[in-house]
């Protein structure tokens, strides 16, 4: 390790997996960070991780249940909005008042937007994302940001 990093008391995390090509987990206490490009095998990677990390962390399994559809939905958005293969940053801490996720994107100029058809519509096809995280994480908030925009939010958890 660098003497500064020693020095200011900086340790690596011990147990974040080797990076891969579009894909950099590293481990924070209580949750994680991770670039990743967007790509089904890195958003079934992600969720395993959202997963592991929230019932690791005292939460119940419910509870990292909806935080892993949150991600999911969140990091799909980016997705269809930036394109393939596009990069994100994934944030998932688990506090006392809750799971909080942030998605952030580079693509600044569009915030996120609920679809026409209600989430009972049994016709619509796509567009219940949005209507999930309401749901699940209500009082998401979204920030442009020099490089894009990040979306935020906080599952509360039934102990909180």
């Amino acid at each position: 390790m660098h003497h500064n990093a020693a020095h200011f008391g900086l340790q690596p995390p011990a147990a974040s997996p080797p990076a891969a090509c579009g894909y950099y987990l590293l481990l924070r206490p209580r949750g994680f960070v991770l670039h990743m490009a967007t790509s089904p095998k890195h958003l079934q990677r992600m969720r395993a991780a959202v997963l592991h990390t929230v019932t690791a962390t005292c939460h119940d399994e419910q509870v990292a249940e909806a935080a892993q559809l949150v991600a999911s939905e969140l990091v799909g958005n980016a997705a269809a909005l930036c394109g393939p293969w596009a990069p994100v940053v994934v944030t998932v801490r688990s506090g006392t008042r809750g799971v909080h996720v942030r998605v952030h994107d580079p693509f600044g100029d569009s915030a996120p937007t609920r679809a026409a058809a209600l989430p009972d519509n049994a016709q619509a096809e796509s567009g219940r994302g949005l209507w999930i995280v309401d749901a699940l994480a209500p009082g998401w908030t979204v920030q442009r940001t020099p490089l894009g925009k990040q979306i935020s939010c906080t599952l509360p958890c039934p102990a909180a």
